[in-house]
This record gives structure tokens, sequence and C-alpha cells, in this order.
């Protein structure tokens, strides 16, 4: 079972290549408050078809390049 994980694309600006940020929501282990993070991924769009704004499901791959770890499976909105 690969990781996959949904999130939206922030940049679309480089070839077959997506930015994707994936919001959690953690909560403090010592205060208990719920904290909202951010992290940012880069994934592999072979077909070039996600923008900016929509939200995807990136899957985890082989190492595609020095900071590509991820591909985009489908576009879900």
């Amino acid at each position: 079972m690969l990781k996959e994980l949904v999130g939206t694309v922030t940049s679309d600006k480089m070839a077959k290549t997506r930015v994707v940020r994936v919001d959690r929501l953690v909560q403090h282990p010592l205060y208990r408050k719920t904290m909202k993070l951010r992290t940012k991924f880069y994934a592999h769009d072979e077909k070039n078809v996600s923008k900016a704004g929509d939200k995807v499901r990136i899957q985890a791959c082989r190492p595609l390049s020095r900071t590509k770890r991820w591909q985009v499976m489908e576009i879900i909105k």
C-alpha cells in the first residue's frame, strides 16, 4: 500500500512538476491546542493537466529528481 495524500496545487510554473500544499490538523503534545500544519510536496504530473487551485490526490513513488518523490494520481476538483 503506497502512501496517498490530498492537497491543493499552489504552483504549476514548472514543466511536469506541481507544488502541492497538504494541510493537516495536529494536536500540540503539551498544550492540547489543535494546530494547522502545512507541508509542501513536489509532485510529478506527466501530462501537465492540473492547474493552480486544483485539489489533487498524490501518491508516493520512487525518487524522480532531487526533490520529487510524489506523483499526481487524479484531479479531484
